[in-house]
């Protein structure tokens, strides 16, 4: 008997041998475009993944054949023996990397399944050892199929597009295939049809649904002059737009490279769940050794089959990889998948004010004038007069509220703009200022105490003052608050109900008044106010030395050092592409309650991580005491243990469950 295992097990060996040679051949000489099944930067690993995808779909087939002979060989005996060629073919693998482990001193399952399999053999259970080499090599392929067929899945969800465009030439469409789209190209999108690239709409209205790319749950009305996005679907209406970015420069096509990075990364659960495998492996052997003179060799097989094996990597890496997809989907983009854990242990969040609390838009408050002959509208047709044609924040705010009041401006003869100060226009043959205090002074215009007062009480509020001066005399002056990013005090106030987050911070390079009514404005208790870019990194780092566990959430270049310290980064959508190129995670939409949300997916999924894999082990450990108490077979550990493997791959799969469910809602509101 031994020496037809040999005899079959050295023509398998070299069987294998050749046709691995032949696999390795056939797909080096393939086109690139062929290989592109598995994602990896070197071309000969991608080979041999190839390869080993190829080879471990055959020996699923051949397996399954062999387990069918096995079980009719019950019936028919001369079938029992052929049975052990497909057997030992696909165990050769796990038996080489067995020789391997074991030469190098190296925990691996490979010995776990080469001892069932060489058990089975010598013991006469065909059946059960071509079983037990079915799931070994089913798991393989759930294994491969996690950590690269879903990688590809979860990035090609953002690399979507339609095989043909319409694009518009002298007011004429004409269809074109997608691969020909250009820069500056006119398109023309029809309701139903997904945006095939970046671009501003030059004409047409439409409602657009960007859930896949933001998470917005809503759909975003379009019009000209707004921004759209390729992968995103148009529901109803017509867009004209102008092609800025396609193909690989696309957003989408950015996330997509960003999480095929992201896959590569473990978390650490899936960190723990193999370092918990390889650990297990010697006490597993020692245990059966000893039990051998107690259990027999039939016992002691089954026992050492009671190993959980593969099983463990493979749940661990669907967990990860669904609640990646789920995020994504979602609008939250994980750059590091490593980050989905350290969520959870999160006590100390810090937020950067500018762009992150509050916005760069700016909001008009209360309109000043100490002169009887000029009106609230007076003083604001003079700002708006001198800030026509400007971009910044203060310049749009000013125009944005004189286009409300449906305001007429007059018209400028000449323009002086000091950066940081403010402008000097020439209107009807007058001189009209319009700035900050510094700017008048400095311009020699006379301000009066009421105008002294309200800046220094502007100050105090933690808002800004622009004067308006005609002929250097001050007639007038402007209230601008800052603007707080949508949902800021919601997130403020559940991260502490919540989830647990005991500290809050604001940092800001503003001074100490306005930053400290900001923090008071949210519930936020601690600030930090004078703060320059190079001391941001210096208050995280204190704050990890104090023992907190922190998350930084900024958006600006100036805030890059800090987000490389912190635990967790976190930014922002239309943040400076330094901050999103340092951060660990993006928020892709506007509105801050996708912070909650990013916090709730932390929580479920350390909950279905948990869930899964003490399914495994629990199954595993049902299935030892089984051969103890109740004198379990090979054949009844398997079968324990492909049912806890059922039923956490059904427990790992709920995220892509339930956002499936969310988006049919979505759906059906539209």
């Amino acid at each position: 008997m031994l020496m037809e295992f040999l005899l079959v097990s050295g023509a398998s060996y070299f069987t294998r041998k050749y046709r691995h040679a032949r696999l390795m051949q056939s797909f080096q000489n393939a086109p690139t475009s062929d290989n592109a099944l598995v994602i990896v930067k070197d071309k000969d690993a991608n080979t041999l993944k190839l390869v080993e995808k190829k080879e471990t779909d055959t020996d699923l087939v051949i397996i399954s054949s062999s387990l069918g002979l096995s079980i009719f060989g019950k019936v028919y005996a001369p079938l029992l023996p052929l049975s052990v060629l497909g057997w030992i073919y696909v165990s050769i693998p796990a038996f080489v990397k067995a020789g391997h482990s074991i030469k190098n001193r190296i925990s691996d399952t490979s010995i776990i399944h080469s001892i069932t399999n060489i058990g089975c053999y010598f013991l006469g259970f065909y059946g059960a050892g071509n079983l037990a080499a079915f799931f070994y090599v089913f798991s393989k392929k759930l294994l491969a199929q996690s950590q690269d067929d879903s990688k590809k899945i979860l990035i090609d969800a953002f690399a979507q597009h339609p095989k043909t465009v319409w694009v518009v030439t002298d007011d004429v469409e004409m269809q074109i295939p997608f691969e020909h789209l250009e820069k500056d190209d006119v398109i023309a999108v029809y309701a139903g049809e997904i945006i095939p690239a970046d671009g501003i709409v030059v004409d047409g209205a439409a409602s657009v649904d960007q859930h896949c790319l933001t998470g917005e749950s809503q759909p975003v009305e379009k019009d000209i002059g707004s921004h759209v996005f390729a992968t995103t679907v148009l529901l109803n209406g017509k867009l004209f737009i102008k092609v800025e970015n396609t193909g690989a420069f696309t957003t989408a096509s950015e996330v997509a490279n960003v999480l095929n990075q992201t896959a590569y990364y473990q978390t650490e659960q899936q960190a723990w769940a193999n370092e918990l495998t390889r650990k297990s492996i010697v006490p597993t052997l020692i245990v059966g050794g000893l039990s051998l003179p107690i259990l027999g060799a039939v016992g002691t097989t089954a026992l050492v089959n009671s190993h959980f094996g593969y099983r463990m990597s493979v749940v661990s890496s669907i967990v990860t990889l669904s609640y990646l997809k789920a995020t994504s989907k979602n609008g939250i983009l994980i750059k590091d998948g490593r980050a989905i854990d350290l969520i959870e242990k999160i006590d100390t969040v810090v937020f950067d004010k500018t762009g992150t609390l509050t916005l760069e838009k700016l909001m008009i408050g209360q309109i000043h004038t100490v002169e009887k002959w000029w009106d609230e509208d007076d003083i604001l047709v003079y700002a708006a007069t001198a800030e026509y044609r400007q971009h910044h924040p203060v310049a749009l705010a000013i125009l944005h509220e004189a286009e409300q009041r449906n305001l007429e401006i007059f018209d400028v003869e000449n323009t002086e703009y000091t950066i940081g100060y403010g402008i000097k226009v020439k209107v009807n043959g007058q001189i009209l200022h319009v700035g900050s205090q510094r700017f008048m002074e400095k311009e020699g215009c006379e301000i009066g105490a009421y105008f002294i007062d309200l800046e220094n009480s502007a100050y105090h509020e933690g808002q800004s003052l622009i004067m308006v001066a005609l002929e250097n005399n001050v007639i007038g002056a402007i209230e601008l608050h800052p603007t707080f990013r949508e949902g800021a005090e919601e997130v403020v106030r559940r991260l502490q109900t919540e989830y647990g987050i005991k500290h809050l911070y604001v940092i800001s390079g503003d001074n100490a008044q306005p930053t400290r009514k900001l923090a008071q404005a949210l519930g936020i208790e601690n600030y930090f106010s004078n703060v320059l870019p190079q001391e941001k990194a210096a208050i995280i780092e204190q704050l990890q030395k104090d023992g907190k566990t922190v998350c930084y959430i900024g958006d600006g270049i100036n805030d890059a050092i800090a987000l490389k310290k912190a635990h967790v980064s976190i930014s922002l959508k239309g943040a400076s592409s330094v901050a999103t190129d340092t951060a660990q995670i993006i928020l892709m939409s506007e509105n801050l309650n996708q912070l909650l949300n990013l916090f709730e997916y932390s929580k479920k999924f350390e909950t279905t991580m948990g869930q899964s894999l003490y399914c495994i082990l629990g199954h595993s450990v049902v299935a030892a005491a089984g051969v103890f108490v109740f004198g379990f077979t090979i054949v009844d550990t398997l079968i324990i243990k492909q049912i806890g493997l059922t039923i956490a791959l059904m427990n790992s799969a709920k995220p892509l469950i339930i956002d499936q469910d969310s988006i049919s809602k979505i759906e059906r509101t539209l």
